[in-house]
């Protein structure tokens, strides 16, 4: 039921508009949103005294954990599917607990992080400027060179930041990047990108073989950059990074398997797998 507003004619009451956003139970929304924060502070998601702010088409939306789900100020027809993404809605976390807890190894790790449903990256040109940034460096430089990217060319509205825009980046010099921190060859990959001719909302409706056709056809963007593209912004259920270093540590550590053939008996939910795996290995004691 929606907050009661007082004022106006006498006898009237107004109604504000309804703001939760439901979630699937079980969901932690602390747990969920800790790779905004574990890597150091992300400036386009950024996480404050249990708020998560995020810049949607130039408003700021703050989103808190409420009982059913998440509080979102505003929720209207422009944030809503922005926001469902953001927080991971499109996974079926459902039929991947039931099916991992038949898994002796997989399903302590999905009952140890019960309520985990990994973000996703709403925007598809953010997030393969955010794999860019990533390509072998320590996770916690590449979030220091993307908070330096946003700080130059992005935009501030409250107490988040707009990720730049594609047109931006394309508008950009490759000397703007590298003086955020880029080499000066992801630079290049980055700029390329922005002012290529892929329309990259249309990746969405594409077969994820075609999807990896498609980004490896660029330069800068590899095997590793499609199947993150696919894992954690098309939510895409098969999608397994096997080339991730920390993914191939966590095969061998947790299953004392190779990366490779680990993907093959995660099937069909290897995703979701990577996600779980690569959350339990981090906060394994």
């Amino acid at each position: 039921m929606g907050r009661e507003h007082r004022g106006g004619r006498p006898g009237r009451r107004h109604l504000a508009p309804l703001t939760l956003l439901r979630v699937p139970e079980p969901y932690d929304f602390e747990l969920s949103l800790a790779r905004f924060r574990v890597f150091g502070t992300d400036l386009a998601n950024l996480v404050a005294d249990g708020v998560l702010h995020r810049v949607v088409e130039g408003r700021e939306v703050r989103i808190r954990a409420r009982p059913g789900g998440v509080d979102v100020e505003p929720l209207d027809e422009r944030t809503r599917p922005v926001v469902e993404h953001l927080l991971g809605l499109p996974f079926d976390l459902a039929g991947f607990a039931a099916w991992a807890a038949a898994d002796p190894v997989l399903g302590p790790i999905a009952e140890g992080l019960r309520g985990y449903r990994p973000p996703l990256q709403p925007e598809p040109f953010e997030a393969l400027v955010t794999s860019i940034t990533a390509q072998q460096v320590s996770l916690y430089s590449a979030v220091a060179i993307r908070n330096r990217l946003v700080e130059r060319l992005g935009e501030r509205v409250g107490e988040a930041w707009a990720f730049p825009s594609r047109g931006r980046i394309a508008a950009a010099s490759e000397n703007d990047l590298v003086a955020a921190g880029f080499t000066r060859r992801k630079a290049e990959y980055t700029v390329a990108l922005a002012r290529s001719a892929l329309d990259l909302d249309e990746l969405a409706g594409l077969p994820d073989d075609e999807v990896r056709l498609r980004l490896t056809a660029l330069r800068g963007l590899g095997p590793w950059t499609a199947e993150w593209f696919l894992a954690r912004h098309l939510a895409r259920p098969h999608a397994w990074p096997a080339g991730d270093l920390a993914l191939r540590k966590a095969a061998e550590s947790i299953y004392r398997v190779a990366v490779d053939e680990l993907g093959a008996r995660l099937h069909p939910y290897e995703n979701l797998s990577a996600h779980y795996l690569l959350a339990g290995w981090l906060t394994k004691p």
